[in-house]
């Protein structure tokens, strides 16, 4: 069967196998199904975890303007 989706083959333990299958169960999903969700939430912490590195080194060193200098009244 034709899918849209990308496949990929993975070797996972057997720890890891056995948790899939446990949530994959709570949830009544296909284990396959529960692993591409759990993938996916482990990459947007990923991205997120990238994201406030930027946002704390941003706040390191904050660079305010007043509202005189932003508008030109000064």
């Amino acid at each position: 069967m034709a899918t849209i989706n990308k496949r990929i083959n993975i070797s996972i333990s057997k720890e890891a196998s056995r948790a899939i299958a446990l949530l994959a169960k709570r949830d009544a999903l296909p284990r396959a199904t529960k692993a591409r969700h759990l993938l996916e939430q482990a990459l947007e912490w990923e991205e997120d975890a990238v994201w406030d590195a930027l946002a704390q080194k941003r706040m390191q060193a904050p660079r305010f303007v007043s509202h005189e200098k932003a508008w030109g009244l000064k």
